[in-house]
């Protein structure tokens, strides 16, 4: 059972990087730096519970939180942020993952987690991107906070009950495979 929270623990916090890429990271990191973390960090990702990664990943949520205001600047930055978002979630899926044997851990953090993370990065930047069309972006401040709310919710979630967040993830993935499939 405990591989079963692993994983739902390392796809959780990935699709919450879908959301926003540098949020989960940043929590991920602050908890493991002050010894606060209900979770193992991957021994190999220690890392990510150094000054360093929390000022850097601090830094960074602080400014794609700040650009994701700004209407077309956001655009401009989905181009970046669907591929890292890919990266983020296998990073922060590979990080928070344990007693996993390796073939498990890259394949679950490779498909289930980047693939996740560049899905609902990808989706979110279509939605922005319609929301430019349709409110010339005015909208995209709105759709900005709600993508932010959804990562600090999704990162919660998963950190507290990271069963439920993978309810979550599948009824997102089931939710875009429909979607897709109405386009």
């Amino acid at each position: 059972m405990d591989w079963l929270i692993s994983i739902a623990l390392g796809v959780g916090l990935a699709a919450a990087t879908g959301f926003r890429v540098f949020l989960p990271l940043f929590v991920v990191s602050l908890l493991a730096h002050l010894g606060l973390a209900g979770f193992a960090v991957n021994e190999d990702f220690a890392w990510l519970g150094s000054l360093p990664a929390v000022i850097a990943f601090g830094a960074a949520t602080l400014v794609e939180v700040l650009a994701y205001a700004f209407p077309f600047v956001d655009n401009l930055l989905d181009t970046l942020a669907v591929p890292l978002a890919a990266a983020a979630g296998t990073l922060i899926a590979l990080g928070t993952m344990v007693d996993l044997p390796p073939l498990v851990l890259w394949s679950v953090a490779l498909i289930a987690g980047g693939g996740m993370a560049g899905a609902i990065k990808g989706g979110a930047a279509a939605t922005r991107l319609a929301s430019s069309v349709k409110t010339a972006g005015m909208g995209n401040p709105i759709v900005a906070v709600l993508e932010t709310g959804m990562s600090v919710l999704l990162t919660v979630i998963a950190l507290v009950l990271p069963l439920l967040a993978l309810v979550i993830v599948a009824t997102l993935a089931w939710q875009l495979v429909r979607w897709v499939r109405r386009l």
